[in-house]
């Protein structure tokens, strides 16, 4: 059964205007149900039937973007903390409500690979530490990374400074003296930096390649590209 919804809601909503300015759009004719113009701003439709001047509305049932984020920008939606990734993306789209947000988070100065959505379930199920769902991350370091490290990162003992928790077992692969990939299932605030930085390795560059099943490949630092909202769709039992 289709969701039907309050057409001056519906346009706030998309980010196409105010509430207000919504309801001028549509007593003013520029919105139409089923090629029929309707006046009243409180009517409820299916968005498969609307057009707004013309055209159908703008993803009436989510986004989910890949982004390569760039050095420099901050996830947070405070403006206090800096320059943010959501400027990237189309003025519409950064005055949707709910609002875009990143599903886990890059810090200011790491790069790669960064999912953004106003899908508030998806955001809860891939973060969630249950899913395990594993990120790959390149970094480079300031001094040269034993081979100690890999099973010490593998056994699942690893503990940070100020937690009681160890860290899950990760997977890390040393590619040179002081570059390396390391691979994890949770998400703990500055995980990559912390894990390496409690054994001595400052990490100078930071870039995560992958999360989940989904790469880069060839998208450039700050261009996005749109991905099917069952991306990450949970199979049904058989």
């Amino acid at each position: 059964m289709p969701l039907m919804r309050r057409l001056d809601q519906l346009l706030a909503n998309l980010g196409y205007c105010s509430r207000r300015e919504a309801r001028a759009w549509i007593q003013a004719g520029r919105v139409t149900v089923g090629g029929t113009v309707v006046d009243d701003y409180g009517a409820k439709a299916d968005p498969v039937e609307v057009r707004i001047d013309g055209k159908p509305p703008d993803h009436p049932d989510g986004l989910l973007l890949l982004l390569h984020k760039p050095a420099g920008l901050v996830c947070s939606h405070d403006e206090r903390e800096g320059p943010n990734v959501y400027r990237l993306l189309p003025a519409r789209w950064q005055r949707r409500n709910p609002a875009i947000t990143s599903i886990g988070r890059l810090d200011k100065d790491t790069t790669g690979l960064l999912l953004l959505t106003d899908q508030s379930e998806l955001v809860h199920r891939l973060t969630s530490p249950r899913q395990k769902v594993p990120k790959v991350y390149r970094a480079t370091v300031a001094s040269d990374l034993s081979p100690a490290l890999v099973p010490l990162f593998a056994s699942g003992q690893l503990l940070l400074p100020d937690e009681a928790e160890p860290c899950a077992p990760a997977e890390l692969n040393i590619l040179g003296p002081r570059e390396a990939e390391l691979t994890l299932t949770e998400g703990r605030y500055h995980q990559v930096r912390r894990m390496l930085g409690s054994q001595g390795c400052e990490v100078r560059t930071l870039h995560r390649r992958r999360f989940g099943p989904l790469e880069l490949a060839d998208l450039a630092e700050g261009q996005w590209r749109e991905l099917p909202l069952d991306t990450f769709a949970v199979s049904s039992p058989a």
